[in-house]
Formats: structure tokens, C-alpha cells, sequence
């Protein structure tokens, strides 16, 4: 139906867009997709495929500011980034249907008010750079809920690379991005194999993620995230309050 994908793709590019700035995509893609008439667990498996193009379209974007970053690995990075979201992943596939709409609007509300919390997670800031092990521990948790439920996926990161140690806020959104498409493209092999893909759907916000990916990488230096970050809660907020409804 044209109604439907007028939707979604509007929905991924804003998506794609709202994860390079500032994170919450998901936000915009999981309730687009249940709309359009995709079950919730497969909802979450397929928007999660959606929004990987916007990813690495946002951390190309960036990249300029990693290759600055000194005194952090990114081979360790990745590693941890797709065994957490492998480990996700599975952990998704092995959750029943029923069992998850449950869950959805608890992860939902979670997600959000980790969101009004945000602030003063990124503030809150190492003041040198942590070690290989911590480095691990960390993204490979923050890897495996990426690889489970995308929602606030973004902020965690975010907030674990200033904890970690990156003081440079651009360089911390290249990470979060790189991170993001490393779990994500992972997960969705294992999504894949599980049957939990909707390709039509999938395909069609894959190019609207990617365009708005790249966009809101070379706006993120321009944008106050702050107001952005308020439109981001205010939506989670209706959405979760939508969920708890249809449970």
C-alpha cells in the first residue's frame, strides 16, 4: 500500500537522521512498522536491518573525527561490538512472540527515560582514556542489549565512550555509529536465519535510513541535540503509553 510505505520511508530517513545526532530511531521505525501491520518481534528485527545503512552512512560521515581519537582501539572495539551482538541477537530469536509484546513497552519506557536521563550520563565524563578490558566489558554489554531491543541504543553509547573517555563529541558520535552498524549487522544475520526479516518493508527504509544517516551526520555539528533530544522522549513517551494500550 503506498500509504504504508510513504510511511516507513519517511519514518527510516527521520530514523537514520535522529540516530547519527543524537540516537532514537527506533522510536520512529518499531511504531511505523507494527502500523504498516508487522508483528512486533519481527517489527524490531526488521527495522533493525532498516536503520544499519543509516549507520554506516553516519559513521562515514564522521570518520574524519575518529581517525583522531588516540589511544583506542577499534579492533577491540569490534570484536566486542559483534560477539554482544551475536549474543543479542540470539537472546531476541529465543524470545517468544507473546513474551515479547509484553516486554516491548517496558523496554519502550526504559529506553525513554534513559533518554530525559541523558544529559547527565555524557556529562558525566572520564578524564583519560580507560583500559583495553574496560573497554570491553563495557561495549560488549551495551553490544548485547543493541543486538536484543535498538531502542536507546544510541544514548548508551554515547554515554559509555565519555565515561570511557572520549571527550570529543564528534568523535564519540562516529564511534556510536560504527559500534551501531558492527552489532546491527551482526544481529541481522542472525534475524535472518530466524525468519524474522519483512523484506519488503525492510528495503524500502533501508533507503530512506541511509539518506537521512548522512544527513544528520554532516548537520550533527549544527543541530542543538538538546531540542532534538525532547522531541525524541516526547515521541518514546506516546509510543510507550501506545504499546501499554495493546498489551
Amino acid at each position: 500500500m503506498l500509504t504504508d510505505a510513504s510511511i516507513l520511508f519517511v519514518a527510516a530517513f527521520l530514523a537514520g537522521a535522529l540516530n547519527a545526532v543524537a540516537g532514537g530511531g527506533s522510536f520512529l521505525t518499531l511504531p511505523a512498522l507494527v502500523f504498516a501491520g508487522v508483528p512486533p518481534l519481527a517489527a524490531n528485527a526488521t527495522g533493525t536491518l532498516a536503520l544499519l545503512p543509516g549507520y554506516l552512512s553516519g559513521a562515514w560521515a564522521l570518520r574524519d573525527d575518529m581517525d583522531k581519537l588516540r589511544g583506542f582501539s577499534l579492533p577491540i572495539l569490534s570484536i566486542a561490538s559483534l560477539i554482544g551482538g551475536t549474543l543479542g541477537a540470539l537472546l531476541l530469536l529465543w524470545t517468544p512472540a507473546p513474551v515479547f509484546d509484553i516486554v516491548i513497552p517496558w523496554l519502550l519506557l526504559a529506553a525513554t527515560m534513559l533518554f530525559a536521563l541523558a544529559p547527565g550520563f555524557i556529562t558525566a565524563q572520564s578524564t583519560s582514556p580507560a583500559s583495553k578490558r574496560l573497554v570491553i566489558v563495557v561495549v560488549l554489554a551495551v553490544a548485547i542489549y543493541g543486538g536484543y531491543f535498538n531502542g536507546g541504543l544510541g544514548i548508551l553509547l554515547l554515554a559509555a565512550f565519555g565515561a570511557l573517555g572520549v571527550g570529543n563529541i564528534n568523535a564519540a558520535n562516529g564511534l556510536k555509529n560504527l559500534v551501531s552498524a558492527l552489532l546491527t549487522a551482526i544481529a541481522v544475520l542472525v534475524y535472518i536465519a530466524g525468519g524474522l526479516i519483512y523484506w519488503p518493508e525492510a528495503v524500502w527504509m533501508m533507503v530512506g535510513a541511509t539518506s537521512g544517516g548522512y544527513a544528520g551526520a554532516r548537520a550533527s555539528r549544527r543541530v542543538p541535540v538538546k531540542y532534538l533530544r525532547w522531541c525524541i522522549v516526547a515521541a518514546g513517551a506516546v509510543m510507550s503509553l501506545v504499546f501499554f494500550v495493546r498489551v
